[in-house]
């Protein structure tokens, strides 16, 4: 796994340093050794790499990468160009439209979200191909726990769009009362008409941004 060399390092430091993080650097190690493993490993925590701790605005929390070819980069719900937005995108682009007016872009390329504080984290950092959720359970619940909490401390606005019942169990850890917590059903197609359609969760981000004199996040990915 690569190191981590932004301010996210000080912050997670202890956590290299825990039994449990010794078994998950071996298991992922063994994992890419011996398997298919998705995203590519220096890919692992582009997330962390595109968007120091100080520059976090915006977090949307995933599940686990992508598992087919060619799809995931380290940024959840993300697709590297080429490849075609998947359904849960699909969906978060139709709300986009609906919300801000923005049009359906031709690719699923969301690094200038990240390129401007929105941390587009999964909970699980890996995964074997073609095997959703294989490597829940081993580890990396623990380690991005810690950037969760790691951005609970921080002594600034930051909005947590929490979608899905999964990412909505973190809201136990997030308790500072400058921050802002959004939460709808998950996007996928499953679930996205439970709620997550209407949610408006991007225009209101962006209101608590300015209410707080910080820079909006310019939502609209353009074509490639």
């Amino acid at each position: 796994m690569p190191m981590i060399s932004n301010d996210w390092l000080p912050a997670l430091k202890e956590e290299f340093g825990k039994d449990y993080y010794k078994k998950l650097y071996k298991f992922v190690l063994d994992e890419y050794h011996s398997r298919v493993v998705y995203p590519p490993a220096d890919d692992i925590f582009n997330a962390l790499h595109l968007t120091p701790l100080q520059d976090v605005k915006v977090l949307i929390l995933g599940q686990d990468p992508y598992h087919e070819p060619g799809q995931a980069h380290g940024l959840s719900f993300s697709v590297l160009p080429g490849q075609d937005a998947p359904p849960s995108l699909v969906n978060i682009y139709a709300e986009l439209k609906d919300d801000l007016g923005c049009y359906v872009p031709n690719n699923g390329y969301l690094k200038k979200w990240a390129d401007q504080g929105v941390l587009l984290l999964n909970t699980v950092l890996t995964v074997r191909a073609h095997a959703a959720n294989s490597h829940k359970g081993r580890g990396w619940e623990n380690f991005t726990d810690a950037i969760i909490k790691a951005l609970n401390e921080q002594d600034r606005p930051i909005v947590y769009m929490l979608w899905g019942k999964p990412a909505q169990t973190k809201m136990s850890m997030l308790n500072n009362p400058k921050q802002l917590i959004l939460t709808a059903p998950h996007p996928s197609p499953l679930s996205a008409y439970r709620g997550f359609f209407g949610c408006k969760h991007f225009s209101k981000c962006n209101e608590f941004l300015i209410a707080n004199g910080l820079e909006p996040i310019d939502w609209q990915i353009e074509n490639i």
